[in-house]
């Protein structure tokens, strides 16, 4: 059973940045994509970003130019660097393992971090 374990989230005044990190359990981390989520007040969780196993990233259009996407294989952590943040960010932010176009694969998720963007 694969654990998750995020980190980093806080509160940030609108055009700051936050780096957030999740580390997975696990000896076979790099074989997989994996996947940042979030989870806004209300709203169901969606996909953020994706890292492929070949490093290859995609994101979602309201986050393209800000968030960065990258992993430490050698960590099993993947790690999520957040530019210009907007309230339009503020989520409780998840990770896990997905396939290549982002889907989770695991029904066990980590507490997630809470992102909370405001002036």
């Amino acid at each position: 059973q694969v654990q998750f374990v995020e980190s980093g989230g806080g509160l940030v005044q609108p055009g700051g940045s936050l780096r957030l990190a999740c580390a997975a359990s696990g000896s076979i981390f790099n074989i997989y994509a994996m996947g940042w989520y979030r989870q806004a007040p209300g709203k169901q969780r969606e996909l953020v970003a994706v890292i492929r196993a070949s490093g290859s990233t995609s994101y979602i259009d309201s986050v393209k130019g800000r968030f960065t996407i990258s992993r430490d294989n050698g960590k099993n952590t993947v790690y999520l660097q957040m530019n210009s943040l907007e309230p339009e960010d503020t989520a409780i932010y998840y990770c896990n393992i997905c396939n290549i176009m982002g889907l989770p694969t695991r029904d066990s998720w980590g507490q997630g971090t809470h992102v909370t963007v405001s002036s």
